[in-house]
């Protein structure tokens, strides 16, 4: 039952006379029921209650109420007002019973709102049968069932089910998004045009254009409504996956409709108009779409039989109803700031010389374009303005729920002259701002609208944003006028370097509004409400730098700025200076490799304050799920690490128990923080807080019912990271105003590196401990990285580690608590000074002043001072050299060498005598004599002074060069001496060794420095103005310096929190700000210099066991690497040994680093202490080690050395460019080391030479003696090396340290297979699995004098596979199934000939072939005829290819394939080539350490022969699905190419014309030797006649592998033993032998079997044939009852079934995707077993002449279109009728003239000859697409029939009247009379008749209705009686009948029809125009007129005469 309530409309408009009494009317499904009407009112109110009666069949998701208003009239029909449609679609989904609708808008008939509008309540009471069906109209099917769902919105949900009790938590929402790989990929987008239905319009031609990316494919025109396309398209792009997926798929059909998608099966997508968006549903297309990305598997579709009746609305891709809803989505776009200068100063350099003011900072003219969907939208451009004010409002209309997922705003610099700049780019992701609600499990609302929540739960909502700030990163702000290398960064490619400000927008939405303006401005009353957003707050940063080490190399002083937002970017002007960088250091080097900032124990520290929005309440909530998501994570890791050790079941639940127990824990204790009452609330932030409470409550119950349920801990594993997937996914806050913190570390003014920390992990909260960011106040380690690496993080520029806190300045005071060591605040200038003449003063100064800053080029002075407010100086100026810029050049090395170059010079041909400066540096600058340099305290001289001959000198040493003025110096030198060289020199070394009891470098730093101010005044020396200070003062110096220091301290505050009052500058010089200075230049020049002091520092001594790595990159061209790794920590590296030539290497070593001093508190060291990391370097002879990949490893921290902790090897993964590239098995462990006593360390671990030390026991895996034996069967395809072919090979197996080699392959062309083929190992492995070493492989080719090079290698990972226990003998073990089969075949050849049965009927043959076998076995029964009812088996079908069914192992049980590989990996995205495969296997088992025990037995005993044997190989290709297009047309012409060895057979002549799915049927013999020959390849080619044929794609099968494979490959097992027929057995050997060969393989004894074949026994089990064959149909094809049962047991043995297997195509262009698929299967007959069995006739069907006979007898009620001359409604009828397909067989009767009523006689018949194939009841048409066209293309089209009526003009073209369409499959039964025939007949299929099919019923006679459409609708045109027969062409030979009533007309006769006499064309025929036309209707006229002729004639003669009467009778003359 439906009840409507109709309670008021409001707002009815006035008539032009008087009011309106407004009557309403319910249409339900035709229905129309009436309210009472009200007397002149505007605003009635009805409140009637409107039944309707479902009778007992529930609402579909289509169903819909109209409402119309109208005028009651008493007289006359009452007059139109209004109407309004109402969807019932919430009501059908079962969710609400009651749907109130109110205020809905009413439309007039132009769709126009007319201001009125009504309001309702519908009631629904579903049927008691039926059950609501919350998916009804749920698309989740279509998307997620791919693990990606690309970018659909996704708008199902799952549902209740009706008990109420939420379903089983099966989870169908969106997974998260993979995120994107950043890499280029190649991607196929198949997208098929199935058939259209309903598109509007008459007599059309509809044709289909498909456009992605850029590319455009049309189908061919059909005609009619309901056109059947059937093509497929295939797009093959090479693109990012992230910019896929903001392409979209626009398919139109003269309409047209827009998606995106991933896998999107058989749906039916709405078409609507573009242009129009009212019009709504334009008809429908269905289609198939999917997107296959690389190694995808492309989806199968599965076609419904009963898919005519198809019900559109529940397939519909965009449901009906909702899908359909139009949303605005407005976007208010209120201002922007902090844009970066975009434009040159150059205008605004000539207003200033003509006395305009400087307004630098705005040199911008930005707007915002807003794109999204494909429509771009842009806001107003704002000139010279860095923060625009635009305040407009962007309206996009767009349908909703979206199929695309990102907003994209990009704000631009707009440029009157060149193209505008792109400023920053962000994106608004749909999928972050709206929910469906389906991301609640079990519990979402189905509401495919998002945001009817009908549900209690409801937590989705549409999409919303804001007010509130979004911030856009990009290139560096910096202007410069040349182009930006970085510029990509700005549209959004890549990750931003840096802030490039932020825009201030707010998004709603608005469901079914229509707006038209795109643009207009915000309300003012908008802007005000947005105000309340804006509100700043101070936010305190401060940020202490407590090491900076692991630089690759020294050079130019080297500080670090850290900014957020603008401020603390120092060379931005617009914020206050702030003390945000650190004071420049030198870098100093390690000792090692690497080099690091030497801060000792002051450490920099930057602080910040900045203002921005208060939007704590979001990050709170953020940081508290980012805590509970680490804990789950960090467990689920260690969970995961207890399942790769395999530790015990208790054990493993243990942790389980603890992982679950802590995450149900986390959720239930710590709450997300409560909203009311919060600054910046936006509606966004309630629905994400409703959305956050939900998921964590879902995840908790599933937590809890997990804890109660679960039994297998691997089992819930998946469960467990989904729930860690969702609530990462809740973690996600898109509005986050707050930017980034950025660090960038600047080499002198440059920036080099950077990194990016979000703002809330290092935010403060008062909330709660969890709200608190995760590095607030804590430690982290930063590797920094350049912008836009290339390289992608290959070398990292510098490791920082920083502790960095942020918050509120109004809870600074809490910094206190998380600040260590003490902050001291120093104001600093530079004294300058020059060297002139001997003396030093300040009068050489150039371009220098007497006091500046540190660069020297601003003026300061110590009066000019001031310290900022509330802070005062404590003591005076002082002298305070800096320390970090005063390293030497030996700092940090244990051994040195002094160098010095003697200079020599002469004049051409002279002699050498010293030059003028006889000693000199590398540089020319003058040195020391060599006997003058004195060896440092703590140093000793290695040996004494020599010259370096390891250059390119001569033998004394010299080097000869010659200046070329200006210089002094020569520019390149040479080793010989010319006799025009002037200059040489020679470079003296002399090296020198720390001794080890010195102290370390930082302590001697510290130590000068302390020293300094005592020595020497202080001064800094330097030969140039520039930055390398010694402080030696040396005779080539010309410039001194030194710093000034002032300490200052808070004047109020007390504790640490005091240094973030350190705002503004300190004070300049007045007469430097009087001249305008660059602001730059003066900004940041005196900030005060922060420190952070520890007083005590900490030693620690550090172990890094490195014991292995495993599957590094081959770096070298021998394919393998000689790896070492440099391992750093904190300021210390050491460096391992290198070992040659591996890929696996085992170091063993362990690394001690003694003292390393750490300042900071030792617990919170060993809470988040530093990682060690190891950076992999492969050893090069030549040029530079070459980086492999670096890992990163936390050391386990003991701060009592005595502590029982040891450290457990772990794998950690090595990264390189981003991609693993290995891992490394390593520990390490920290200890604090006691000052007093070394006692506690513990044992030095035993040495392998004098520095090298081992990892010691209890640390290193436990290993146990291992046997590996190894089945080396053979080498194959071995590809040519250094262009000479590999011909004399053999095998090394390397394993745990030992090797062993093969026998060498004498001839690898004549027997590829080795001569003995095991090998046995006795090694030492690890007893965990996870320890494991993998086996390697190198083959190496014999060559001429005895070079052996490696010409391949491969590395078997895992040994898991290969374990055995060897006391259990298995079946598998003897694998002699070939030894057996070889030696049985010259005894057991008996051909016999005696069992034939007598061969059947020719008959039968005809309804039975092998595709009726084929198709029953795929379940297509209506296309196999009676095969089954006779009782005939099947076989299997595989949709892979057979190597991948799981039962079958890959058939690889008796030996695998490994691929071999060889040389460097050139370019990073490529896999490394194979060169080869080696044939083999591998047991691996223990043995027992005592050597008394004898060993097990051998693994491998029996092995078949391995000489080649010559084999028949018989392939059938039964047909391909989905090929690859290749022509222009989107077809392709395929045929069959093989290749097996040498042999080629190449099936051109029978190709296929113009299809993707060809049916072959073909089949091919070839023999060969295998294994020379194991490759058969099979590939399809597309036929061209000019061009070269393409290959489509190919496949091949390892015939080697099916031979030897134990599941006897080599010819399937049918179901039955047949003689005879289709099923005839085909094997070498009969089921008997097969079975007895089995036994013997196995190792079990032979079948005992009965002589009549009634009962076998065999493998310990009985058989009795009666009751194998109880409910079997014995037919006459049945072989010997022996043969049966031996077969039925075979059946049982697990063999490879009788089968077809579905291969997929692949092509070297995309060796990834696929390129179709081939359905086939192969058999091998070895010949010495034999002659092989008969051949299979697979030969496709052909299809059946049929004619389809159409009788026209008669019409009736045809629309009269025309007028005669004498003003009767007349037509000229006429029928056309064709087959879709066959337009040019259209055939047309004699035309019935003149019919006034309508009716048509005709007694014409059309015959229409067609191909039918009855099997799959489709049409077969073969005609050629245009005329140049070579072959015929082969269609497969419904039969169906199209009739239409026109009207014949013979003057003008003719006009068509109406159309039926007629399925002869599914016949519209037609009407008996044609009272009864009516249009409701065209839409009552699959309702209530059921339609039946023409071939079944032969023949059919009645009246049909044809319709026609106007104004949208469809209209009665006519009726058409007619009779339709089928006849087959036997019958139609028997029966003939001509066209029309031609002869031989009979079957019936055609009798001429009886047409009225008023029938003729009156141009041909003038008589009876004259008597039909003219006498009919005019007769009384013609009569009356000749009446009146003869009276006027009477009186016309009667005056003529009367006056000669008159006359006379006057006269008398008689």
């Amino acid at each position: 039952m439906l009840k409507v309530v109709v309670e008021s409309a409001k707002g009815i408009p006035k008539k032009t006379l008087g009011i309106p009494d407004p009557i309403a009317g319910v249409i339900f499904k035709g229905e129309k029921k009436k309210t009472k009407a009200i007397d002149k009112e505007l605003n009635p109110v009805w409140n009637e209650i409107i039944e309707f009666d479902l009778k007992g069949t529930p609402l579909d998701s289509s169903s819909f109420i109209d409402v119309v208003v109208k005028d009651y009239e008493t007289i006359g029909k009452d007059k139109f007002i209004g109407s309004a449609k109402i969807s019932l679609k919430e009501l059908a989904a079962g969710q609400t019973r009651s749907l109130p609708s109110k205020n809905i808008p009413l439309i007039n008939e132009k769709k126009q709102e007319i201001g009125a509008t009504i309001s309702l309540t519908i009631g629904y009471e579903p049927p008691a049968s039926t059950v609501p069906n919350p998916n009804d109209q749920n698309m989740g099917d279509g998307v997620d069932s791919d693990e990606d769902a690309g970018d659909v919105v996704e708008p199902g949900a799952p549902g209740v089910s009706p008990s109420g009790q939420p379903k089983k938590m099966v989870r169908t929402t969106r997974k998260r998004q993979r995120t994107l790989a950043n890499k280029p990929q190649d991607f196929q987008i198949r997208i098929r045009i199935i058939e259209g239905r309903q598109l509007p319009g008459n007599n059309i031609k509809p044709v289909v254009k498909v456009s992605v990316c850029g590319q455009t494919h049309r189908t061919r025109i059909r005609r009619g409504n309901n056109p059947f396309f059937d093509e497929i398209f295939f797009y093959n792009v090479n693109m990012l996956p992230s910019e896929l997926f903001d392409e979209s798929i626009m398919i139109r059909v003269i309409c047209g409709v827009s998606l995106t998608g991933h896998a999107i099966m058989r749906k039916w997508l709405l078409l609507s108009d573009p242009d129009d968006s009212a019009s709504g549903a334009r008809g429908y297309l269905k289609v198939s779409m999917f997107i296959v990305g690389t190694g995808d598997e492309p989806p199968v579709e599965k076609r419904e039989a009963n898919e005519e009746q198809d019900d559109i609305e529940s397939n519909l891709l965009l449901p009906a109803g909702v899908a359909l809803r139009w949303a605005t989505l407005s976007l208010k776009i209120y201002r922007a700031e902090d844009m970066p200068q975009m434009d040159d100063a150059f205008a605004q350099t000539v207003k200033n010389i003509f006395g305009g003011t400087d307004e630098k900072k705005n040199l911008v003219d930005p707007f915002l374009e807003v794109s999204f969907a494909g429509k771009k939208v842009c806001t107003k451009i704002v000139e010279k303005n860095a923060n625009p004010e635009w305040n407009q409002l962007i309206h996009l209309q767009v349908k909703f729920p979206s199929m695309c997922e990102r907003i994209k705003l990009t704000v631009f610099d707009w440029d009157r002259l060149s193209r505008n700049d792109v400023i920053g780019t962000t994106n608004l992701n749909l999928t972050k701002i709206a929910s469906s609600g389906g991301e609640i499990e079990g519990r979402g609302t189905s509401d495919a609208s998002l945001g009817l929540d009908t549900t209690e739960s409801g937590v989705g909502f549409l999409p919303a944003f804001g007010p509130c700030y979004i911030n856009l990163y990009g290139s560096p702000r910096e202007f410069t006028g040349l182009p930006d290398p970085y510029e990509d960064l700005n549209y959004g490619k890549g990750e931003g370097v840096a802030y490039r400000g932020r825009v201030l927008i707010e998004l709603s939405t608005q469901l079914d509004e229509k707006t038209d303006k795109k643009v207009e401005d915000i309300p003012n009353d908008d802007i005000l409400v947005a105000q309340k957003y804006q509100r700043r707050r101070k936010y305190s940063l401060c940020a202490v730098f407590h090491s900076a080490c692991m630089l690759q190399e020294p050079g130019e002083p080297i500080q670090f700025e850290v900014s957020i937002g603008n401020y603390g970017n120092k060379l931005d002007s617009t914020c206050k200076p702030l003390a945000s960088t650190t004071q420049f250091s030198c870098a100093v080097f390690d000792g090692n490799q690497y080099y690091y900032l030497p801060w000792a124990d002051s450490k920099p520290v930057v602080i910040l304050t900045s203002f921005w929005e208060d939007i704590s309440h979001r990050m709170d909530a953020v940081n508290i799920i980012l805590y509970i998501s680490d804990r789950l994570q960090s467990n689920i890791v260690s969970l995961k690490t207890a399942l790769l050790a395999k530790v015990s079941d208790s054990r493993l639940a243990e942790i389980w128990l603890k992982l679950i127990t802590q995450l149900i824990d986390d959720l239930s204790s710590y709450q997300l923080p409560n909203l009311e009452g919060k600054p910046n609330l936006t509606a966004l932030d309630i629905q994400i807080k409703n959305l956050r409470d939900k998921t964590l409550a879902s995840v908790k119950e599933a937590a809890i019912r997990m804890r109660e349920e679960a039994v297998d801990v691997r089992a819930t594993m998946p469960d467990i990271e989904d729930w860690l997937e969702r609530l990462q996914q809740i973690t996600e806050e898109p509005q986050n105003s707050m930017p980034d913190v950025i660090i960038w570390m600047l080499r002198g003014e440059k920036r080099v590196a950077y990194a990016r920390i979000p703002a809330n992990q290092v935010l403060y909260s008062t909330h709660s401990e969890q709200a608190i960011g995760k590095y607030c106040g804590r430690m982290q380690s930063i590797f920094m990285q350049y912008p836009m690496d290339k390289n992608k993080g290959l070398k990292i520029p510098v490791q920082l580690r920083v502790n960095m806190w942020m918050g509120l300045s109004a809870h600074e005071k809490n910094f206190n608590s998380f600040a260590e060591g003490t902050f001291s605040v120093y104001a600093e200038m530079y004294e300058n000074q020059a060297q002139v003449f001997g003396k030093w003063g300040t009068t050489g100064l150039v371009g220098r002043h007497k006091f500046s800053d540190v660069t020297g080029k601003i003026k300061l002075k110590q009066e000019r001072f001031m310290p900022p407010r509330s802070w005062e100086w404590e003591g005076d100026w002082l002298i305070d050299p800096e320390r970090c810029l005063l390293t030497e050049a030996d700092a940090g090395h244990s051994e040195f060498t002094d160098e010095v170059y003697q200079n020599e010079t002469r004049f051409p041909g002279g002699e050498w005598k010293p030059a003028a400066e006889p000693f000199t540096d590398v540089n020319g600058e003058k040195a020391q004599k060599p006997q003058e340099i004195e060896c440092p305290p703590g140093w000793i001289w290695e040996d004494d002074w020599n010259f370096d001959i390891n250059r390119a000198v001569d033998e004394k040493g010299w080097e000869y060069g010659v200046t070329i003025p200006p210089d002094d110096k020569p520019r390149s030198w040479v080793a010989a001496e010319k006799m025009y060289h002037i200059h040489r020199r020679k470079r003296l070394v002399r090296p020198r060794r720390k001794i080890s009891d010195t102290p370390t470098t930082e302590f001697v730093i510290f130590l000068i420095c302390a020293m300094l101010p005592y020595i020497g005044d202080g001064w800094e020396y330097s030969s140039l103005i520039g930055w390398k200070f010694h402080r030696k003062e040396r005779s080539s110096d010309t410039f001194r310096r030194r710093r000034w220091r002032r300490k200052m301290a808070p004047a109020e505050r007390v504790g640490a929190s005091a240094i973030f009052n350190l705002e503004g500058a300190l004070g300049i010089d007045e007469d430097e700000k009087g001249s305008k200075k660059d602001t730059t230049k003066l900004f940041g020049a005196n900030t005060p210099t922060v420190f952070c002091r520890f007083d005590k520092s900490f030693i620690y001594h550090l172990r890094v066991y490195v014991y292995q790595a495993k599957n590094l990159l081959p770096m070298d061209k021998d394919s393998f690497s000689d790896p070492y790794a440099h391992v750093s920590f904190l300021h210390v590296s050491k460096t391992t040994e290198i070992v040659k030539s591996s890929l696996n290497p085992t170091w063993d070593q362990t690394l001690i680093f003694d003292d390393i001093e750490i300042y900071g508190d030792p617990q919170s060291i060993a809470h988040n202490p530093p990682s060690v990391v190891l950076e992999v370097y492969d050893n090069d002879q030549v040029g530079k080690d070459e980086p492999m990949g670096r890992c990163t490893c936390p050391p386990v921290v003991k701060l009592n050395p005595a502590t029982q902790l040891t450290p457990k090897l772990l794998w950690y993964p090595i990264t390189m460019k981003g991609r693993n590239a290995g891992e490394m098995l390593v520990a390490a462990e920290l200890l604090l080391k006691d000052k007093a006593n070394d006692v506690n360390l513990p044992l030095v671990p035993p040495r392998r030479s004098e520095n090298l030390y081992m990892v010691p026991q209890g640390i290193r895996p436990v290993v146990q003696l291992t046997a590996v034996e190894i089945l080396t069967w053979g080498l194959r395809n071995m590809k040519a090396y250094q262009l000479a072919a590999v011909s004399s090979p053999s095998l090394i197996v390397e394993c745990g340290g030992q090797t062993v080699q093969t026998a060498i392959i004498k001839n690898i062309k004549k027997n590829p297979n080795f001569p003995g083929s095991l090998l046995f190992l006795k090694v030492l492995l690890p007893k965990d699995e996870i320890y494991t070493p993998p086996i390697v492989l190198k083959v190496i080719d014999h060559r001429p004098f005895g070079r052996k090079p490696v010409v391949g290698q491969c590395t078997i990972n895992s040994l898991e596979e290969f374990r055995c226990n060897p006391y259990i003998s298995t079946t598998e073990v003897a694998m002699s199934a070939k030894v057996a089969m070889m030696a049985s075949a010259p005894r057991d050849v008996v051909i016999d000939m005696g069992d034939r049965m007598p061969s059947p009927s020719k008959q039968e043959e005809d309804t039975v072939d092998w595709w009726s076998k084929f198709y029953a076995s795929i379940n297509e029964h209506e296309k196999c005829g009676p095969y089954l009812q006779k009782g005939y088996d099947t076989l299997t079908v595989f949709n892979t290819e057979l190597e991948a069914v799981p039962e079958f192992r890959g058939l690889t049980d008796f030996c695998t394939t490994f691929k071999l590989q060889r040389g460097k990996i050139e370019d990073e995205e490529e896999d490394p080539s194979v060169v080869g495969e080696f044939k083999g296997s591998f047991r691996v088992y223990p043995l027992s350490d005592d050597p008394n025990v004898s060993d097990p037995p051998r693994q491998f005993r029996e092995l078949p022969e391995s000489c080649p044997q010559e084999c028949l190989v018989r392939i059938h290709i039964i047909r391909c699905l989905d090929l690859q297009p290749k022509d222009n047309n989107g077809m392709c012409d395929p045929y069959i190419k093989i290749a097996l060895g040498k042999k080629i057979i190449d099936d051109r002549d029978h190709y296929k014309p113009n299809t993707l799915n060809p049916e072959f049927g073909r089949v091919f013999e070839l023999s060969g030797y295998i294994p020379q020959d194991k490759d058969l390849k099979i590939s399809i080619y597309d036929y061209d006649l000019l061009s070269a044929d393409e290959k489509v794609g190919e496949t091949v099968i390892d015939l080697e592998n099916r031979l030897l494979s134990r599941f006897r490959s080599h010819c399937g097992i049918p179901k039955s033993y047949c003689v005879s027929g289709v099923n005839q057995w085909r094997d070498q050997l009969k089921p008997s032998q097969i079975l007895q060969n089995l036994a013997r393989l196995r190792g079990t004894p032979a079948p005992q079997i009965a002589d009549d074949g009634s009962f076998l026994s065999f493998g310990g089990r009985e058989y009795r044939l009666d009751e194998l064959e109880a409910n079997k149909t014995i037919h006459p094809h049945l072989g010997p009852p022996k043969e049966r049962i031996c077969l039925h047991v075979l059946r049982r043995q697990g063999l490879v079934p009788e089968h077809v297997e579905t291969r997929t195509l692949y092509s070297t262009y995309q060796p990834t995707l696929s390129q179709g698929k081939v359905q086939m299967w192969v058999e091998i007959f070895p010949k010495s077993l034999g002659i092989p069995g008969p051949l299979c006739d697979i030969t496709p069907r052909k299809p059946k002449k049929y004619f389809l006979r159409v009788i026209v007898w008669n019409t009736t009620e045809v629309i009269l279109d025309e007028t005669s001359i004498t003003g009767e409604n007349m037509s000229d009828i006429y029928v056309k009728g064709w087959m879709p397909g066959m337009e040019e067989d259209k055939q047309k009767t004699d035309v019935h003239y003149r019919s006034l009523d309508g009716d048509g006689n005709f007694n014409w018949r059309f015959v229409f000859g067609f191909d039918y194939l009855p099997a799959e009841q489709m049409c077969m048409v073969s005609r050629k697409e245009h005329f140049w066209n070579l072959d015929k293309t082969e269609f497969r089209i419904p039969p169906k029939l199209i009739i239409q009526i026109w009207d014949n003009d013979k003057f003008s073209l003719d006009d068509y009247l109406g159309t039926v369409e007629l399925d002869m499959l599914h016949l519209i039964p037609p009407a008996k009379t044609p009272e009864k025939c009516s249009l409701s007949m065209l839409n009552q299929t699959g309702k209530n008749l059921t339609p039946t099919s023409l071939f079944s019923q032969k023949s059919v006679r009645g009246w049909w209705p044809c319709a026609m459409e106007e104004d949208g609708k469809k209209i009665l045109a006519g009726k058409v009686e007619m009779t339709l027969e089928v006849v087959e062409e036997k019958e139609a030979e028997e029966r003939p009948a001509g066209k029309g009533r031609d002869e031989p007309n009979m079957n019936p006769k055609l009798d001429l029809p009886n047409r009225p006499d008023t029938s003729f064309l009156w141009f041909t025929n003038p008589c009876k125009t004259m008597k039909f036309i003219i006498w009919r209707r005019y007769k009384w006229l013609f009569i009356g007129l000749i009446i009146l002729i003869l009276v006027l004639l009477f009186v016309g003669i009667l005056l003529y005469s009367l006056p000669n009467y008159i006359s006379m009778k006057i006269v008398k003359p008689f």
